[in-house]
């Protein structure tokens, strides 16, 4: 049995194209890395897919199915318990499309191991590093993080990045049942969160690539909730402790 310290979660939902080629590449890194994929009902085979690869990987891939579309967020929780349950020591999001380059997890490791508590994988910590979105997009994103730290006073050039690594104690100081973001505005609180608690975060430059096979999941309703979310995240920080919001 290899030795459990960093995880990886990666929610999919129709990745088939992108899911095989993801566990072969993080599974080849240096430094032990475990995956675990949390899939949503995929109807195009992804959980097949992954099912195979864990006769490859038994002690290193794992896999929850969820009957349905459920989320991000949520995804993404259920998948912070499960790593607090089996007490990995740093744990990882990212993308199953490539866009978040597998390599960049060692980066994001080496920052966490050298006094980070949360380490993001930013597009913009150095200028504009993203490769193939139409330049609508890269506005878009850009301004959005700009606005989100405007309003939250946060020091994070990419506020809504989804490239990450949490330190364990980190997750286990956040109460999981007062976020209340499930879309990319999870990703925008989670952040804000983590800052509220004083928590040391470091943002590591990377160059995020749009997808090349499967389909985006980014929407206008999810970008909306992103946005009112924030204001309504902020005024409520005025008037609400966050250690006391988190105290379980």
């Amino acid at each position: 049995m290899s030795f459990k310290e960093k995880l990886v979660i990666i929610p999919t939902y129709n990745e088939s194209e992108n899911i095989d080629r993801m566990i072969d590449k993080v599974m080849s890194l240096d430094g032990d890395f475990h995956l675990l994929i949390i899939d949503d009902g995929s109807p195009d085979g992804t959980a097949e897919k992954v099912k195979s690869k864990q006769e490859t990987y038994p002690d290193r891939l794992f896999l929850i199915q969820r009957p349905g579309k459920l989320g991000l967020g949520t995804a993404y929780i259920t998948g912070f318990k499960w790593a607090l349950e089996h007490n990995y020591k740093y744990v990882f999001e990212m993308d199953a499309d490539f866009s978040h380059n597998p390599e960049d997890l060692i980066h994001l490791y080496n920052a966490c191991a050298n006094g980070a508590d949360l380490a993001i994988g930013s597009r913009y910590v150095n200028g504009v590093n993203v490769v193939n979105w139409p330049i609508g997009r890269v506005l878009m994103s850009y301004f959005a993080s700009k606005y989100v730290r405007w309003i939250t006073g946060m020091k994070i050039s990419d506020t809504t990045a989804g490239f990450k690594c949490y330190k364990a104690d980190v997750l286990r100081s956040i109460n999981f049942n007062k976020i209340k973001h499930i879309g990319y505005g999870f990703q925008i609180e989670m952040k804000f969160t983590v800052w509220k608690l004083g928590f040391n975060i470091v943002e590591v430059p990377i160059i995020f690539t749009d997808r090349k096979l499967g389909v985006s999941k980014m929407s206008g309703g999810i970008f909306n909730e992103a946005l009112w979310g924030v204001v309504n995240m902020k005024l409520k920080s005025l008037f609400v402790s966050y250690k006391k919001l988190h105290q379980h």
